[in-house]
């Protein structure tokens, strides 16, 4: 990874703050476009649901999901040439009651103050999407796999 793929890549992580996400429910896959929190000492995205959401019956835990976060699309641009960065994990919910929870809803609200509102909720949740690999394209053959341990070797400083 160039010095240039891991800046577009620490970029989309950071910059970006949707994802299409998607989950399989009832062996039907799932989509949904949710707005998620990076954090670069775990490799993993924060995502919050409501248990009334199709797609939040799919994040169970250890649950496989997948993953596009993209930079905008313009009418001027070459859609093919949008960078992006398709991911995939594993699912890891969030429990009111573990320290991890509090972490995640610190990080979670100074990304989206507004959702502090949904958070109070008793039928939202937070997740935890572990960053296991996935592919950055920044155009037409220019694309690289990714692996956990560019994930890692981003959280260094």
């Amino acid at each position: 990874m160039t010095p240039e793929d891991r800046s577009r890549l620490v970029d989309l992580l950071t910059r970006q703050r949707l994802l299409a996400l998607a989950v399989v429910v009832d062996g039907e896959p799932v989509v949904g476009l949710m707005p998620f929190a990076y954090d670069r000492g775990r490799g993993a995205l924060y995502v919050q649901a409501s248990r009334l959401a199709r797609h939040t019956k799919g994040l169970r835990p250890g649950a496989a999901w997948g993953g596009v976060v993209h930079e905008p699309d313009s009418a001027e641009a070459d859609p093919l040439q949008v960078p992006r960065l398709l991911l995939d994990g594993h699912v890891e919910p969030l429990a009111r009651d573990q320290g991890d929870f509090s972490v995640a809803a610190r990080m979670f609200l100074l990304r989206f103050p507004a959702a502090a509102m949904t958070l109070a909720l008793p039928d939202f949740s937070l997740f935890r999407l572990l960053l296991e690999g996935g592919r950055l394209v920044l155009g037409f053959g220019a694309a690289l796999n990714i692996s956990r341990s560019h994930f890692e070797d981003i959280a260094k400083p």
